[in-house]
C-alpha cells in the first residue's frame, strides 16, 4: 500500500469510490429509515453532492487536503480532512475503502496518516464523525481502536 496526495486526475476515481462505498448507506440505511418524501429533500443528489464536494475538499495551500491509498497500482481508498491551525483543530471528513480492500488495515493506514499530517499542521485535537447506524459499525470500531473518543449526537428528521 502506498498512500500519496490525491492529485486532479484522481477526483473522478475518487468520487466514484465515494459514491461505490457510500451508495449502500444512502440507499439501503438512511432512505428507509427517513422515507421518500424526507429523502427527496435531504438526500437525493448524493451522487451530484459527491462530485461537486469531494474537488472542494482538495486545496492543501487552504489546508484541506485529500490522499489516497493505492494497492498494486489501483486506487483502494481515500481520506479528506481539514485543519485549523490557529485553533489547534482538524477534522476528518472522509475515510473510504473499497470492498475488495477492506479489513486489511487500509482504513488504520489512512486516519494514522491523516492524524500525523493534522498534527504537523498544528492541530492539537482531531475530530472525526459517523453514523450510528449498522452501516457505520465497522467506522465506530476503527475509529475506537485508534483512541477516539465517541460523543453520541442525534438528527432527527421529519416530513411535514
Amino acid at each position: 500500500m502506498f498512500i500519496r496526495s490525491c492529485t486532479e486526475s484522481d477526483l473522478p476515481r475518487v468520487v466514484n469510490l465515494a459514491v461505490e462505498v457510500f451508495g449502500p448507506f444512502h440507499e439501503n440505511s438512511f432512505r428507509p429509515a427517513v422515507g421518500e418524501v424526507v429523502f427527496a429533500h435531504q438526500d437525493a443528489d448524493w451522487r451530484a453532492d459527491y462530485a461537486r464536494q469531494l474537488p472542494e475538499l482538495h486545496s492543501p495551500d487552504d489546508h484541506r487536503e485529500i490522499v489516497v491509498a493505492e494497492v498494486d497500482g489501483g486506487l483502494a481508498g481515500f481520506a479528506a480532512w481539514t485543519a485549523s491551525p490557529a485553533d489547534g483543530r482538524g477534522e476528518i471528513t472522509h475515510v473510504a475503502v473499497s470492498g475488495d480492500h477492506r479489513r486489511l488495515g487500509l482504513g488504520r493506514a489512512l486516519c494514522e496518516h491523516a492524524f500525523e499530517q493534522l498534527r504537523a499542521a498544528g492541530a492539537r485535537v482531531v475530530t472525526i464523525g459517523t453514523g450510528g447506524d449498522d452501516f457505520h459499525a465497522p467506522a465506530r470500531a476503527l475509529y475506537a481502536s485508534l483512541g477516539c473518543t465517541p460523543f453520541p449526537l442525534v438528527t432527527y428528521y421529519r416530513e411535514l
